[in-house]
């Protein structure tokens, strides 16, 4: 057996037990929460020792987190609960539910924190929502199972993914219509924008990619394929993306391939891929962007990568089904 493949099966076998790889680099600061579908609860990670610290319970099937723009409170995504939660940050405890229309599963909000666009899966919609009446604004019609929901820096456009029209639709918030229709790769996904706001990308499930788009005319800049020594194209399946502050680097989960892979944003070439645990699904950077979080949902853990190294550090255990996670300090 040659080296590599010695490294690569020693590996394997640590993250599975949760082993740091590498004891002796310094690690993160910081505390991030895991949402888990199937516990109807958020995990607490200590990003400095690398343990769960806590849990707080949620309404049922959370998905997607956010955090309000005042830094204050968590908004979490509960499916079948068709409302998001609202988390107070200082006491971990809920205060209150959003209404959010059926299954609700990705949103953001305006650069000003007052209006919250979320897709809803069963309806074929996205919903306009009032964050602080909690009132419905406008239900716009867009593709089959809308999936991401990514606002622009301006706050003048919304961009909804469509998994079964494998379109993204581009939303004017002004007058809640859409104004264009893209087509991209088979099942998108999720969204992560330029630093400049100048491309938008867009994970492609089924499509083992990436697609950039200009956000000027939406024409297709690039498409950025994805391959993984021993696994079949159909296991490559992109879904979480994100980018670093100064959009130099992206991060994109890649599914049931079981790794996370590193792209130069300029030159949209792979760099490097990095073996996690079983269906890595969402990825998030923490504060110093000197770690990424990489969210496993068939292994019901998130795997803490040293960015600078591209190696895994540590799997650590946060619950049935994890879905996403956020760092808030």
């Amino acid at each position: 057996m040659n080296p590599s493949t010695i490294r690569l099966l020693l590996s394997a076998t640590a993250l599975a037990a949760g082993l740091s790889l590498a004891p002796t680099l310094a690690l993160a600061q910081g505390v991030a929460y895991v949402s888990s579908e199937k516990d109807d609860a958020l995990a607490i990670v200590d990003l400095k020792t690398l343990t769960v610290t806590g849990s707080v319970p949620t309404c049922k099937r959370p998905r997607h987190l956010q955090r309000t723009p005042d830094g204050k409170q968590l908004l979490v995504a509960c499916g079948e609960s068709h409302a998001a939660d609202i988390i107070d940050l200082a006491t971990r405890k809920s205060v209150g539910r959003l209404p959010l229309g059926d299954d609700p599963e990705a949103f953001d909000l305006s650069p000003d924190g007052k209006t919250l666009y979320t897709s809803n899966e069963d309806e074929g919609a996205l919903s306009i929502i009032d964050l602080a009446s909690g009132k419905l604004l406008k239900s716009v019609e867009v593709g089959k199972e809308p999936e991401g929901v990514k606002v622009s820096h301006d706050g003048k456009t919304v961009w909804v993914t469509s998994e079964a029209a494998s379109l993204v639709h581009v939303i004017d918030t002004t007058t809640a219509k859409v104004v264009k229709n893209v087509k991209v790769g088979k099942r998108p996904r999720r969204m992560a924008l330029t630093a400049d706001g100048s491309q938008l990308w867009v994970t492609n499930e089924l499509g083992a990619s990436v697609t950039v788009l200009s956000t000027k005319d939406y024409s297709t800049v690039a498409t950025i394929n994805f391959e993984v020594k021993g696994a079949r194209a159909t296991e490559i399946t992109p879904v979480g993306i994100t980018m670093t502050r100064d959009g130099k680097r992206a991060f994109v989960a890649l599914g049931r391939a079981n790794h996370v892979a590193f792209v130069d944003v300029a030159s949209r070439k792979v760099t490097d891929l990095v073996l996690v645990g079983r269906r890595a699904w969402n990825v998030a950077l923490d504060k110093a962007e000197g770690r990424l979080l990489v969210v496993n949902g068939l292994s019901d853990d998130i795997t803490v990568v040293d960015v600078a190294a591209a190696k895994a550090l540590k799997s650590i255990p946060v619950g049935r089904v994890p879905y996403m996670a956020l760092v808030v300090e």
